[in-house]
């Protein structure tokens, strides 16, 4: 972030000073975790169902912040700090990032969908640049608190910024397009990923669909054309659809998975074609690939630096990470989270990689609501369709995948009620040429699982 006086910040989120406030104070950070607070750091204390900020605002005082929103008034006020009233924190972040993105005003991209927005926004950016300074989301900061502390980290040196919106309910993409206000949107897809919360696919397409309603009126939309839902958009201004589809102005033909390494394609566009290896596996890796070539020929980039830019391409952590591990094992780690869609798509990668002995490690997939019990067993039974030799499932959702993979004739399965459970058994499994895919919702936390498997192997040298 670049320096604000305190007096700026107060007047873009309609701030009232609370006590004597030193309003030409320079404000160099803004933080939400009083653990981590730095020096000329202004501390937004956040509430959810269990917690409140504002208990936590004396610590990062003390622990080297000079500011702070704060909705309720203090008993006392630290000498030498500033408090600043404001209605909600949170809300009073996201008209600060709103209003510090209209300093920076770099063109940008914002991605969301059901499956495959963080790798989106990698191979976006990976593209782009090659040509621009690109801000990106980094982790997980794609919600209402992370994407503006995003938008915070905007400085005079960026030319452009791709920019991940996730949710969980209607009207969070809205918030969050509307702080953005983008140039260019990429929807990947239309899944099952909060069903619970959405009701229907078509709620969840609502949802997604939010994203326009703040865009630009000359807005690009890089669309999936191989998803039914996303057709029905069809008609809309501005679309460039994306896929195998004869209908797709940007058109993915011969995919070739080379070596359980990378993917070998061909894609063309009204402007050029191109041949391509892509470092990832897994045959749904075509579409950010897509979406990265229609986003550097709309910026201005060229054939080479859009080929060098998927060249250069490297997935966030926990995204399909592949660890070469001594006597021939592989670690597929998905293990960021999971829906069905993403699930399916994970052991279709599997089940592509070259021979060995592989293995699924798959856990439960949350906020799927009553179609939970369907949607794991329909993992399953594809699961079941595959060359996948084992499964591992963990978790009591996960026994529906279990069940439905059992009765379809796979050829090994345990299934284990937790984590602690099963990792007295994984290394049972482990022999040489093995594959494991390690995959599960967020809140199974299978990095653990990963580690795990890290530990009882050793590192390809």
């Amino acid at each position: 972030m670049e320096p604000m006086k305190l007096s700026e910040i107060m007047e873009a989120v309609g701030g009232v000073p609370l006590g004597s406030c030193d309003l030409d104070m320079l404000i160099r950070e803004v933080g939400t975790d009083s653990r981590t607070i730095k020096k000329n750091t202004l501390f937004v204390p956040l509430s959810g169902e269990q917690f409140d900020g504002h208990e936590y605002i004396g610590d990062a005082l003390l622990g080297g912040a000079v500011a702070c929103f704060t909705g309720k008034v203090p008993e006392t006020l630290l000498e030498g700090k500033a408090y600043i009233q404001v209605s909600d924190p949170l809300k009073a972040l996201g008209a600060l990032a709103k209003y510090y993105k209209s300093k920076y005003p770099v063109p940008v991209v914002a991605v969301t969908g059901s499956v495959g927005k963080t790798t989106t926004k990698d191979m976006l950016a990976s593209v782009l640049g090659e040509k621009y300074e690109v801000l990106k989301t980094e982790g997980n900061y794609n919600n209402e608190v992370g994407l503006p502390l995003t938008l915070l980290r905007l400085s005079p040196k960026h030319e452009l910024a791709v920019l991940e919106l996730g949710m969980n309910h209607s009207g969070e993409i809205d918030y969050l397009s509307s702080l953005t206000e983008p140039d260019m949107v990429a929807i990947t897809n239309i899944g099952d990923a909060h069903m619970e919360n959405l009701g229907s696919r078509e709620g969840i397409l609502a949802a997604k669909c939010e994203i326009f309603n703040h865009a630009k009126p000359d807005a690009i939309a890089l669309l999936n054309g191989d998803d039914a839902l996303l057709r029905t958009l069809e008609g809309k201004p501005g679309i460039i659809w994306c896929g195998e589809g004869a209908h797709c102005r940007l058109q993915a033909q011969e995919i070739e998975l080379v070596s359980g390494s990378h993917i070998h394609c061909e894609a063309s566009s009204p402007k050029q074609r191109y041949t391509l290896d892509i470092p990832a596996i897994g045959k749904h890796m075509i579409y950010p690939t897509l979406f990265a070539i229609a986003a550097g020929e709309h910026f201005g980039l060229s054939a080479e630096q859009i080929q060098t830019g998927i060249a250069r391409f490297a997935p966030t952590k926990m995204r399909m990470n592949i660890l070469r591990r001594r006597n021939n094992i592989t670690i597929l780690d998905d293990a960021y989270n999971a829906n069905p869609q993403s699930m399916r798509a994970a052991v279709e990668a599997l089940d592509t990689m070259p021979e060995g002995f592989k293995i699924a490690i798959l856990g439960d997939m949350f906020e799927l609501g009553p179609l939970a019990p369907t949607l794991h067993r329909g993992v399953g039974e594809y699961l079941a369709r595959t060359h996948v030799n084992a499964l591992v499932a963990i978790g009591e959702n996960a026994r529906q995948i279990y069940d439905a993979a059992v009765e379809g004739g796979i050829g090994s399965a345990r299934h284990f009620e937790d984590k602690a459970e099963a990792l007295k058994e994984i290394g049972a499994l482990l022999r040489p040429d093995a594959v494991l895919l390690v995959k599960a919702s967020r809140g199974m936390h299978f990095e653990v699982i990963t580690e795990h498997l890290k530990e009882l192997t050793e590192a390809q040298d």
